[in-house]
């Protein structure tokens, strides 16, 4: 008879697949032993089982690509520790292409991969069909070979890690089902099970598809939902080994991999499948869905063209295994923000064997060191609403995510589905003046106008795109008349209280403990010295501060300023987005079309850069606030929202004449590049310092007691940064830069750009690079070397700005134009 549940633990975990099985062993590698893994059914019996184990280690963001890496090794090690067996093998994989777009595309990938210290290699077809012999080559432009991907068993690998937690002391016990989370004043303190309560200091979810459904029980948001993913087993195939690589063909939608001398054969088709849109049974164990040939049969014709010999072979095994996905195709790790000390790690789109020993770890450390230690924003829970756990709008987005495993991924590609969902006022308006609209944290935001009647849809390309005579016409107006952009969807938070001051200058790095009707530029740092998020402080009154932030960051800034506020102190945050919109009125005549329709001075002397009055507009009132995101004389006006579509109608009214136009975001874009300004989770993240990111003016360094000063204070002692944000530019005028590629310094990878555009004013594309240099970065070791550029294999010569780029004499904006690009 087994032994009963102990009463309590310090962590909980439920689910006793890969992921919890990873949290389970490192939380023990790390000196926490006194934990619990509850698993419903058996190990790994819920997804994990039929997975198809592939290890691919490339991913667009570095951490993340970390993660596998990390992966790869623990995998290659955990036998020798645990005397089980992984099943991992080093075998490579290689992706092929059909297109040359997909072959530029796999061209960019593998100069990411050199930049991120991953070996990769360009290969022809003919090289790739000597290393894969049963493929058919003739219809392929080429294909990159990576040599350190593999394979693992997923059923023999969690077996492992469960033994390496048992090892140091962790108990997992099965056949126990959680039923509810217990909860008091805003935390978790224990779950109750069909076989008794236990309480504990933290939980863990790792449920899988049932993540979703635990993290309901304490209302909890998980937005994942499952989906129906296929696979065929075939019988012996000749010319198939067992040192065979890993075989992508993105453009057939389909993947391969050696398993007992034949093939595993599956992929990600277009439209998904979703699946258990009535819930997901408690008992669905080791359990498969019924065999679906129609939906399967995309899949199986592009497989006929790469393998003919499937035409012939025994088809052992058809698997439909269900498995979750989340609106974005990232999995979701981290604090639930609405519950203190439970975590989520769940939602792995098809990609948890790879990632789940990184995942494992990152989870784990965030847990002992009570935040994360290294920028995991990505999969982080706080990029995600309420609304994006609505089963309706997540049944409809995840027909769309499963097929991005093996889409194009075009620069700046939006989702179609589950849009539109959220609408400024002036949707309508933007509409009809031909806007087209790309989406935000569930935003319809105008990325660019066509014109009335204009043809909106994107062609997409790596190339400069079919928008581009819009956007350097929107950039136009802004750069010599007077443009108004629509952005209602930065979001709003309202901080207030007698302690008000007080504690939101302990949170920020600059000092916003400033008279009222003054704006703040500010990061706010964790205790490394990393941005948390980079947001604008509009001090309303003694005791209130309006905070203006970036649209997807709501949720993270509610509780990254939510747990850091002294609970003792009177001060309360709000989040206020929805009742305000936002309009930048910006360009050097941004002054004389405000002055038609607000009796207020908007002079110099009246109203100096970084401040903030309530002026009348028109009949209506607001907030204008004189700051500026794209480098040009403006105000930002902050209206309550039902006034915002007279607003703007007067704009137009007044400002015909002045050759007024809407813009959009890539507008933004490409103007907050030629001046250098950066980007919350690109330039701006938990990892990058004010010193690394040339902000350190922003910082109030005499101010005692903010979060961050002691790292920043090391830091700064220590001299020259290792790591800088720095502004660079191509030579050549007609190339496009997008983000991601590869940085050279006399032929060396030294960095990589975090964003790219075209810079319509400069006449030449300009991005912001992190480049790095063991022996420190300054000015000198900027403004001396031979700079390159690498865009799909072609090395294009380019310039690195110690200034910026571009510096209008009518503005200078965030006080010291961000000190310079360098």
């Amino acid at each position: 008879m087994p032994a009963p549940l102990p009463s309590h633990a310090r962590v909980v975990i439920i689910g006793g697949g890969i992921i919890g099985c990873s949290v389970a062993y490192h939380l023990t590698k790390l000196g926490w032993t006194d934990v619990v893994l509850l698993e419903q059914g058996r190990l790994s019996g819920g997804t994990t089982w039929h997975a198809a184990g592939l290890v691919g280690q490339l991913r667009s963001h570095a951490n993340m690509t970390g993660l596998i890496r990390y992966s790869t090794q623990l995998y290659a090690d955990l036998e020798r520790e645990t005397g089980l067996a992984t099943g991992w093998k080093n075998c490579g994989s290689l992706s092929v292409a059909r297109t040359d777009d997909r072959m530029t595309q796999l061209k960019r990938t593998a100069a990411a991969a050199r930049a991120q210290g991953v070996a990769v290699e360009v290969i022809s077809a003919a090289e790739a069909g000597a290393l894969w012999p049963v493929m058919e080559t003739g219809d392929l432009k080429g294909a990159v070979w990576l040599p350190g991907d593999g394979k693992a068993n997923p059923t023999d690998l969690t077996q492992s890690l469960a033994k390496g937690a048992r090892n140091r002391g962790a108990r997992i016990v099965e056949k126990v089902r959680v039923t509810g989370i217990q909860t008091q004043d805003g935390r978790v303190t224990g779950v109750r099970t069909d076989q008794g309560d236990i309480t504990a200091e933290i939980v863990v979810n790792c449920a899988g598809q049932w993540a979703r459904k635990v993290g309901q029980m304490c209302n909890v948001s998980v937005p994942l939902h499952s989906a129906e993913h296929m696979y065929v087993v075939t019988g012996r195939i000749e010319g198939v080994h067992p040192n065979l690589p890993v075989m992508r063909d993105p453009d057939g939608y389909i993947y391969f991999k050696e398993e007992v001398g034949g093939l595993v054969m599956g992929g990600f088709e277009p439209e998904a499948k979703p699946w258990g849109m009535q819930g997901i049974p408690d008992d669905f164990e080791f359990a498969l869905l019924p065999d679906d040939w129609d939906q399967f049969e995309i899949l199986m014709e592009n497989a006929l063209v790469r393998v003919p010999q499937l035409a012939e072979t025994e088809i052992r095994k058809f698997y439909n295994g269900p498995e979750s996905f989340t609106p974005d195709n990232n999995f979701i790790l981290g604090e639930a923000p609405e519950l203190r000390n439970f975590f989520v790690g769940a939602g792995f789109n098809s990609m948890g064997i790879a990632s789940a020993g990184g995942a494992g770890r990152a989870l784990a450390e965030w847990i002992v060191n009570g935040s994360p230690t290294l920028d995991l924003w990505p999969v982080d829970i706080r990029r995600f609403a309420r609304f994006n756990n609505n089963g309706a709008w997540l049944h409809d987005r995840v027909k769309e995510t499963l097929g991005l495993h093996y889409v194009m991924p075009w620069p700046n590609r939006e989702l179609d589905t589950a849009r539109p969902l959220r609408r400024s006022p002036l949707y309508d308006r933007l509409a009809a003046r031909g806007a087209s609209f790309g989406s935000k944290m569930g935003w319809e935001r105008a990325n660019w106008f066509a014109g009335p009647g204009g043809r909106t849809g994107t062609d997409y390309s790596f190339d400069r795109q079919n928008w581009d005579a819009a956007v350097a016409r929107e950039v136009r107006a802004a750069r010599e008349a007077v443009a108004v952009f629509d952005q209602t969807s930065f979001a709003k938070l309202l901080v207030q209280g007698r302690d008000a001051a007080r504690e939101l200058n302990r949170i920020c790095a600059a000092d916003v403990d400033v008279e009222p009707g003054r704006t703040v530029y500010t990061g706010l740092l964790n205790e490394r010295g990393g941005y948390e998020s980079d947001l604008t402080v509009l001090r309303l009154a003694p005791d209130r501060f309006l905070l203006v932030t970036g649209s997807a960051q709501a949720v993270r800034d509610m509780d990254w300023i939510g747990r850091n506020l002294d609970p003792a102190a009177h001060a309360f945050v709000t989040d206020i987005t929805s009742a305000y919109a936002v309009m930048a009125v910006m360009g050097p005549k941004s002054r004389d079309l405000l002055s038609r329709i607000t009796p207020a001075d908007l002079s110099n002397r009246a109203f100096p850069f970084g401040t903030v009055q309530e002026i009348d507009l028109g009949q209506a009132v607001g907030f204008a606030n004189r700051m500026t995101y794209v480098g040009e004389l403006g105000w930002e006006l902050v209206v309550p929202t039902e006034m915002a579509a007279g607003i703007h109608d007067l704009l137009h009214e007044r400002g015909a004449d002045l050759g007024l136009a809407d813009a959009g975001y890539y507008a933004i874009e490409s103007m907050r590049l030629e001046k250098g300004y950066r980007a919350w989770s690109r330039e701006l993240t938990p990892d990058i310092t004010p010193l690394e990111a040339g902000l350190g003016f922003a910082v109030a360094w005499e101010k005692p007691g903010f979060i961050g000063r002691d790292a920043l204070l090391a830091a700064r002692a220590q001299g020259p940064v290792r790591r800088r944000i720095a502004q660079i530019t191509l030579e050549d005028g007609a190339r496009m830069l997008w983000g991601g590629e590869a940085v050279l310094r006399d032929g060396q990878p030294v960095g990589e750009l975090r964003s790219g555009f075209y810079g319509y004013t400069l006449g030449r594309a300009v991005g912001l690079a992190l480049i790095g240099n063991e022996a420190g970065v300054d000015a000198a070791f900027l403004a001396s070397g031979r700079w390159e550029i690498d865009i799909a294999g072609e090395r294009l010569a380019a310039r690195v700005h110690t200034v910026a780029a571009f510096d209008p004499k009518s503005e200078r904006p965030r006080a010291r134009d961000l000190a310079s690009a360098a």
